[in-house]
């Protein structure tokens, strides 16, 4: 009912604008007295869902905001098929992926940028704009020489494909859906649409006619998704009170408590004979309290930046005892602080008994027109003009106090807690390593396999894994794929100094090496003996030799000094002495390393890995190429020369994939058959050579060359199914 009153009044006095003020005044004096309408106005939104609905409205953004946006264009899904494997019996593999291409409209007025983008909730692009899958994200911002996007305009027949000026989207093309169960996720983005928000940018944007310089309230952000202009008044004025008047034929928008103004005193309040002088007002003023409201505090929900515009939630201080909570919803981007000093102002305003004064007044000041807030001789304080009646004897005026509220709606100390909230990591894509190499078998599975191992690495905690490639010997054309790597890193790193030699026979409490690990997230522990021997704890591959080691020191900036070392394990011991300079490869050997199980000895000389924001293929040279199926060299050699002069050689005979020596059980053969080859001389230039189906051979003397031959030496060496192993030196008695 005040709504229709004093639109009318406010149509006769000050034109359609006073009519719209009027209607602003009644609509505040009807929700008092009856309640509020709902509101269909900017709304904060538990959950921005991405929508794709034909008539959806596109909202208009300011300052920094996180919207979903509304799928405007899409591709069907296509299927991309990869094959790994085959070749020398092996099955071959196909896999399948998908991937879309697609548009979202993200805001109805030119933006300034996008920041990060997430899906499903996980960080889809960094902050530096780096898509943590694969494929590519272009932004059009919306300026008025936006050109369409080539993608769609070549999927799109000639001249079907609008430019969409004035409106910001983002483009996905080939955008990897592995990730999200093969369909588009459900984004949201961080919209960067302008420099700064302020609450006059908003008003003037959606009034452009109105004057609103003297509000200077400013928020990180605010989004108008719905509603008229008056309605997204109201959603801002829940939170911030704001007053209206025409000035000169202008409409004027200020906060409602604090006047940017010398405040106009009303002139002295006239009497009048009403009633015989009895009447309430015959004084020409009266004041009063209005009973405590049942509103006993009041709260803010807002969108909080320091939690992703996650929604928040603060509670003013009201009253002490029992009331309601009046919940204002602030679709607006603002810290915590900001949002608690709001509910500490909104809370003094609505919880607290209001104070009116009925005031008559003859005189009729022009200031009136353009100053709702004034001073009254008779009271203290700041007074809010609600309506005002002509009367037979003067002008009635409605007057409310303005509580004290100056400086309570700025936050001047972070003295509140947003609220817990486990942020994505944005972690940057870094470039991938590799380390490909072959090892002794470890005795599990099928001994007749020559199994790859390749260490994929990055050093950054960003990397999300890596295709791999086999490029074959002899300079074959093509590649081979040999399928993803895991998607842990593995510990890689290089050696800082040489490695000394060392026995393989004790425990090495003598020798270190410090170790520059390739990410400085990464980290070595220590373990005791009983791990080391029993589980097989802390193995690494140091150049080519296989070590445990039992204690890491960090050195800081990535660097450790691992030490307590076992020597040569795996049947590597002839690798002890070939340590040279610094820069050997690091590699610690545990469940982080792919394992590429079908390739056979030789068939590569090089692995290719390519990472998601790959420039270029990390490549690696296979180290210890053909170890796999190498015999173990014997041990324990010696040479006996009997009364005949014939000489007996033994050894103690090892096998592959056989390391616990176990009493009262025959170490097991693991080849084909037992045979051994045994030289005296050189491997490259024999003087004799013999042949051997047991771990003994007696050699007579008319087979032994003639005395002299110095220092000649016997080397035995076992033959498996693939090579030999690395030769046992006899010295000839």
């Amino acid at each position: 009912m005040a709504t229709l009153l004093l639109t009318a009044v406010g149509t006769i006095l000050g034109g359609p604008i006073g009519g719209a003020i009027g209607a602003l005044a009644g609509r505040q004096i009807d929700n008092a007295i009856v309640g509020g309408r709902t509101v269909k106005g900017p709304r904060l939104k538990e959950l921005n869902v991405q929508s794709s609905s034909y008539g959806d409205a596109l909202p208009l953004h300011f300052g920094t905001v996180r919207t979903a946006g509304t799928v405007i264009w899409s591709t069907e899904l296509v299927e991309h098929e990869e094959t790994s494997g085959g070749g020398k019996g092996r099955p071959k593999v196909k896999t399948y992926t998908y991937t879309v291409s697609f548009a979202v409209a993200l805001s109805s007025r030119p933006i300034g940028s996008i920041g990060r983008v997430w899906a499903d909730g996980n960080l889809l692009r960094g902050s530096a704009g780096d898509l943590k899958v694969g494929g590519t994200m272009r932004v059009h911002t919306g300026h008025g020489d936006q050109a369409p996007d080539p993608l769609m305009a070549q999927a799109e027949a000639a001249g079907r494909c609008p430019a969409h000026r004035g409106v910001a989207i983002a483009v996905f093309e080939d955008l990897e859906l592995a990730n999200f169960g093969n369909r588009i996720p459900s984004l949201s983005f961080e919209v960067l649409a302008d420099d700064g928000c302020t609450v006059a940018k908003v008003l003037e944007t959606i009034l452009p006619e109105a004057d609103c310089s003297r509000i200077d309230q400013a928020f990180d952000g605010f989004s108008i998704d719905q509603g008229a202009a008056g309605d997204t008044i109201t959603a801002i004025g829940a939170a911030i009170p704001l007053s209206a008047w025409v000035d000169r034929g202008t409409l004027v928008l200020a906060h409602a408590d604090r006047p940017p103004y010398t405040l106009p005193v009303l002139a002295e309040p006239s009497a009048t004979e009403e009633d015989g002088g009895r009447a309430p007002t015959s004084a020409g003023w009266s004041k009063r309290r209005e009973p405590l409201p049942q509103i006993a505090n009041c709260a803010i929900r807002y969108y909080d930046p320091a939690r992703d515009f996650q929604p928040g939630f603060q509670r003013g201080k009201g009253r002490s005892e029992r009331g309601e909570l009046q919940v204002i919803d602030l679709p607006a981007a603002i810290d915590s602080d900001s949002a608690r000093a709001f509910a500490d102002a909104a809370a003094l305003r609505r919880s607290h008994a209001m104070e009116r004064i009925t005031y008559r007044t003859a005189e009729i000041d022009p200031a009136l027109l353009s100053a709702p807030l004034v001073e009254v001789p008779v009271a203290r304080g700041i007074w809010r003009i609600e309506d005002w009646e002509w009367q037979k004897d003067g002008v009635l005026l409605n007057l409310a106090a303005v509580p004290a509220l100056q400086g309570q709606t700025t936050a001047t100390a972070s003295t509140t807690d947003p609220g817990r909230y486990n942020a994505p990591a944005d972690l940057a894509i870094t470039p991938t390593l590799l380390n490909a190499f072959e090892l002794p078998w470890d005795g599990s599975g099928d001994g007749n396999q020559t199994p790859l191992y390749v260490a994929a690495s990055s050093s950054g905690g960003g990397w999300r894994g890596a295709a791999l490639f086999g490029r074959k010997t002899g300079g074959a054309p093509g590649l081979v794929s040999l399928g993803p790597a895991a998607a842990r890193r593995a510990v890689i790193g290089q050696t800082i100094g040489a490695l000394a030699a060392g026995s393989p026979m004790v425990f090495d409490q003598i020798n270190s090496v410090d170790i520059q690990l390739a990410s400085t997230d990464f980290a070595l522990t220590d373990a005791d003996v009983p791990a080391l021997l029993a589980n097989a704890a802390n193995r690494a591959l140091i150049g080519s030799e296989i070590v445990q080691f039992g204690k890491a020191t960090p050195l800081g900036g990535g660097r450790w000094r691992i030490s307590s070392l076992l020597r040569g394990r795996g049947g590597t011991e002839w690798a002890i002495a070939t340590h040279g300079a610094a820069g050997e490869p690091f590699v610690l050997l545990d469940d982080r390393l792919t394992q590429i199980a079908d390739t056979q000895a030789g068939e590569f000389d090089e692995i290719l890995g390519v990472g998601l924001n790959d420039t270029t293929p990390a490549a690696a040279t296979i180290m210890g190429t053909g170890s796999a199926l190498q015999p173990l060299n014997p041990v324990h050699g010696q040479a006996e020369v009997l009364h005949d002069g014939a000489v007996r050689l033994s050894w103690v005979r090892r096998a592959r994939g056989a390391w616990r020596w176990l009493d009262q059980v025959e170490v097991p053969l693991n080849e084909e058959s037992e045979s051994w080859d045994i030289v005296l001389g050189t491997i490259e230039t024999p003087l004799a050579r013999w042949a051997a189906s047991t771990s003994t051979i007696t050699i007579p003397a008319a087979q032994l060359p003639p005395g002299g031959s110095g220092s000649a030496t016997f080397l035995v060496r076992q033959i498996g199914r693939n090579s030999m192993s690395r030769p046992l030196a006899i010295p000839l008695p």
